[in-house]
């Protein structure tokens, strides 16, 4: 029953493209044949959930400079456990940012991706399937930076492509400016 709720919300995202579509029909199967998709335990992969945070202007968009992958991405995080991957986003918002209050713009899927991640000393490589919720904050809140990060910076929209060539992220980036709402 608790995988129910995130294949809902899968089953009704619209993907933007064919490679994001693919990545879709990758989760929903990853979901279905593992119940415990959740969990930062099952070795071959899990949910995760993130936050594309932007401005309520719309013109920039809040990225972390990750410490492990030395790379600019959008922050979030393991489910650990927890099903509701919009309060996964939320909370991974809120620790890795400092900023106190974050708002979902939206309750839908705005974005999911499946990447690999790098084996490290302790666990073998592994698939991050990722759930991604569009956010709003303050540009002007105070951000802390967190011990997974190395730095945390509002981006123009139109600087994001340089700081980060990431398929995910110009496809974020797309959409961001499609935006309606």
């Amino acid at each position: 029953m608790h995988r129910q709720i995130l294949q809902d919300k899968l089953s009704q995202h619209s993907p933007i493209d064919e490679t994001e579509a693919l990545m879709l029909l990758d989760i929903l199967e990853f979901v279905a044949q593992h119940k415990n998709c959740f969990d930062h335990t099952l070795s071959i992969g899990h949910i995760t959930g993130s936050a594309w945070i932007v401005d309520q202007e719309r013109s920039h968009a809040l990225l972390t400079h990750h410490r492990k992958l030395d790379r600019w991405l959008q922050l979030g995080g393991h489910s650990d456990g927890e099903s509701n991957t919009l309060e996964v986003a939320l909370r991974e918002a809120f620790e890795e940012s400092g900023i106190e209050e974050i708002r979902a713009v939206s309750e839908e899927v705005f974005d999911v991706d499946v990447h690999l991640i790098p084996a490290r000393k302790d666990e073998p490589d592994h698939y991050h399937y990722d759930i991604r919720f569009l956010l709003e904050a303050d540009r002007n809140a105070p951000l802390v930076v967190s011990e997974e990060s190395n730095e945390l910076a509002w981006v123009p929209l139109d600087e994001i492509e340089t700081l980060a060539s990431d398929a995910s992220i110009q496809r974020m980036l797309r959409k961001t400016r499609e935006l309606k709402y």
